[in-house]
């Protein structure tokens, strides 16, 4: 029996996440170096805290947050304006046979775990808990 190739359901491969995190690395590195120059990309300090790939390895989302949160908005419209200088830049850097297309989405993990957090400290949800 023939292994099915199709990784649907399965997650990411080592591949993409390999190269995912080597584009992580890369761009933060390129961003904290203010190797664009763009002044509104150059005056926030933006955290990379990951970098999702595509099976095919054609398109690369980075989750991305702003220094403290604020200026999201425009830490994304830089970011997107400025893509495909980021794009030249990171693959400089890699050794992949084709850079791919980057795509910027701003990293709500954090949110996530606040709410989380608010969750499990309500007084119900704690009794469920213990029970």
């Amino acid at each position: 029996m023939a292994k099915n190739k199709s990784h649907q359901g399965t997650g990411p491969s080592q591949r993409q996440l390999r190269v995912g995190e080597l584009i992580r690395r890369t761009l933060s590195d390129v961003l904290l170096r203010g190797d664009v120059h763009d002044p509104d990309l150059n005056r926030i300090s933006i955290t990379v805290g990951e970098v999702t790939a595509t099976p095919d390895l054609k398109i690369a989302t980075a989750y991305v947050l702003p220094l403290g949160g604020d200026g999201a908005d425009l830490a994304l419209a830089a970011l997107r304006r400025n893509r495909q200088e980021l794009r030249r830049l990171v693959a400089r850097k890699l050794t992949l046979k084709f850079a791919p297309e980057l795509r910027f989405e701003i990293d709500d993990t954090f949110d996530r775990m606040d709410d989380t957090r608010r969750l499990f400290s309500q007084g119900d949800v704690r009794r469920d808990l213990e029970d």
